[in-house]
């Protein structure tokens, strides 16, 4: 396939996913949840999980935002299901590299198809976007003992 239509094909699967965001809506058995914002652009995302034997059993994602940061979203839900904590922090490590153009990691075996997002590395005004779910997914799992909490994404933050 030529570069051209692989580009097209990623540009499309990205449209999709923010057309037709997977598990976007609520969880009525979610243990843990929060809020960010990625004040530069106005995104808002909210991000539930509920958990099992020390696994995201389930997970959804509500809120507004630009096409990166909604097909992100759609892409990271679909992958942290089944997984650990442990497995979580590294596919969110291996995204913040691959987006920042630093990844060195194999990044379709930890990332599956939310690695078609490398080239949001091309575009640094977007990387926020891209990393607004990958960033609550982590902080949700590293305060899970927390009934809920809201927290703001800051300007220099990724």
């Amino acid at each position: 396939m030529g570069l051209s239509r692989l580009d097209n094909l990623y540009r499309q699967m990205i449209l999709e996913h923010a057309a037709h965001p997977h598990h976007h809506g609520t969880l009525e058995n979610a243990e843990h949840q929060l809020e960010l914002r990625n004040p530069t652009c106005g995104d808002v995302l909210t991000v539930q999980v509920a958990m099992k034997e020390d696994k995201v059993s389930d997970v959804a994602f509500s809120g507004s935002g630009c096409t990166i940061s909604q097909a992100s979203a759609s892409m990271m839900t679909d992958e942290v299901i089944g997984k650990t904590p442990v497995q979580i922090e590294q596919m969110v490590m291996t995204f913040s590299k691959m987006v920042t153009g630093d990844s060195k990691d194999n990044i379709d075996d930890i990332l599956g198809d939310a690695a078609i997002l490398e080239g949001v590395a091309q575009f640094p005004a977007r990387i926020k976007c891209a990393m607004l779910a990958w960033k609550a997914i982590y902080q949700v799992i590293e305060n899970s003992n927390d009934e809920s909490s809201i927290g703001l994404m800051r300007h220099d933050e990724l």
